[in-house]
């Protein structure tokens, strides 16, 4: 039995940070991380390379002394953006990837696409230079029931862009179902598939029998219990097209706890002691690293981070804040509803 598990440090392909006051906030809580992919809907979006740089120097500043955070950047992609602009800013460095929303999907999508058609040159040039497009899979569709807005996207929506873009390299994040855990595996190597700690341990129950728990209502919805554990399966099978992806998202509780709460759960101070729980109950802890630290690296053709991290099992559990404050403003921090016993640390 495992007790301290020392693992090349991990990196998070799905982050947001917001920005301002709350980003000074929750910077802090991802700072352990070797490298995270900033999602890109603040308002206004950041849809040029201009602003991904100036956001960029924004994250660095609100970054505490020593981090281990390098943020990678991405463009939001809109119906008119512009080719030239993402391929030279992918080409410096700038960016790692362009982030498709449907427009209406989830927190400050209204900008996203309405019309797939219109983005086609776009597609077109980012898979003639290996710019990986990052999907939020939901169709917007009133008459599809929330709950299979993800299956409905990959027939709709998904499949059409890959089958029209041959070479488009594509990351279907923060996925929700067995229907997406499937199109991912099936997708071949231009394809990946990012899961999150919180779907991890909730499914639609969590959120509704009960009473309402707004702190765990994120988009796309916790689904079946027979869908989290095929995303359990798959984090901890050791499949190599699925990595992390935690899709922290810090909201104020007076946005979460209202008549019409925004999405999003912020896990990032708890996600590497829900892990390392998750995959000890499955009995994986030895594929812990390929999950968080060596498949995302994989797919996006960089080298794994040099330097360790330590994952320590004490008696005692892992004290994570319940709350953290932002500009006066309260955010919940995610609560799994379990004792996490294991303790993150540099390792020596």
């Amino acid at each position: 039995m495992y007790d301290r598990l020392v693992l090349r440090r991990p990196d998070d392909w799905h982050l947001h940070l917001r920005d301002g006051a709350m980003l000074a906030a929750v910077a802090p809580s991802s700072a352990a991380f070797g490298r995270a992919i900033i999602m890109p809907n603040l308002v206004p979006p950041v849809v040029t390379g201009a602003q991904a740089r100036a956001y960029r120097d924004r994250i660095r500043t609100a970054l505490p002394e020593g981090a281990a955070l390098h943020p990678l950047m991405t463009l939001y992609l809109t119906e008119g953006s512009d080719p030239a602009d993402i391929l030279a800013a992918h080409a410096e460095g700038l960016i790692a990837a362009v982030k498709l929303y449907p427009a209406g999907a989830t927190t400050n999508s209204d900008s996203g696409v309405r019309d797939f058609d219109r983005v086609r040159p776009v597609l077109e040039a980012m898979a003639g230079a290996g710019v990986p497009l990052l999907v939020h899979g939901e169709v917007t569709d009133p008459a599809v029931d929330i709950f299979d807005r993800e299956a409905v996207f990959l027939d709709r929506v998904l499949d059409p862009i890959r089958r029209a873009t041959p070479g488009l390299r594509v990351v279907l994040e923060h996925v929700t179902t067995r229907d997406g855990l499937d199109y991912v595996r099936a997708g071949g190597p231009d394809m990946g598939g990012t899961i999150t700690a919180h779907h991890l341990v909730i499914n639609r129950n969590h959120i509704l029998a009960g009473g309402i728990r707004p702190h765990y209502y994120c988009l796309p919805v916790a689904k079946r219990e027979t869908h989290r554990r095929a995303l359990v399966e798959a984090a901890t099978g050791g499949e190599t097209c699925f990595f992390l992806g935690t899709d922290s998202a810090p909201h104020p509780d007076h946005a979460k706890e209202s008549a019409c709460g925004c999405a999003g759960c912020f896990t990032a101070p708890v996600t590497m002691p829900l892990l390392a729980a998750v995959f000890e109950a499955e009995g994986a802890l030895d594929r812990l690293e390929g999950f968080a630290s060596l498949h995302g690296p994989a797919f996006y053709r960089l080298p794994p981070n040099e330097d360790r991290i330590a994952l320590v099992r004490r008696d005692v559990p892992f004290a994570a804040p319940s709350h953290i404050d932002a500009g006066g403003e309260s955010v919940t921090v995610f609560d799994p509803g379990q004792p996490l016993y294991w303790h993150p640390e540099e390792a020596e």
